[in-house]
């Protein structure tokens, strides 16, 4: 089992910069391939970003290449995304979420979610 909370979302106008912060307890942080997803009002939850165990592989979704930048700590059990160039179009609750095996853009094959975090980006 791990727990996870994301924090760091609030409301930003567009093109501002926010940072999102995943803190993760129980087992062992390292072990697990994390990633950020993002649901939006009336939509499907969808892939953000992923990394593998050690951080040295991340995959993003098209939307958001470029702009947001994914990351670890594993000293500190502690998952990052840095987002820049904010849309308001990425106004969403922002999950985290972690997984066993290998990096995924796949809801379905995470096991363990965070309680979500607000993004509001403002136009």
């Amino acid at each position: 089992q791990v727990q996870l909370v994301e924090s760091g979302g609030g409301l930003v106008q567009a093109g501002g910069s926010l940072r999102l912060s995943c803190a993760a307890s129980g087992r062992t942080f390292s072990v697990f391939a994390m990633g950020w997803f993002r649901q939006a009002p009336g939509k499907e939850r969808e892939f953000v970003a992923t990394i593998n165990r050690g951080g040295g592989i991340t995959y993003y979704a098209d939307s958001v290449k470029g702009r947001f930048t994914i990351s670890r700590d594993n000293a500190k059990n502690t998952m990052y995304l840095q987002m820049n160039s904010l849309k308001p179009e990425d106004t969403a609750v922002y999950y985290c979420a972690a997984r066993g095996i290998g990096v995924s853009r796949n809801i379905a094959e995470y096991e363990y979610w965070g309680q979500g975090t607000q993004v509001t980006a403002s136009s």
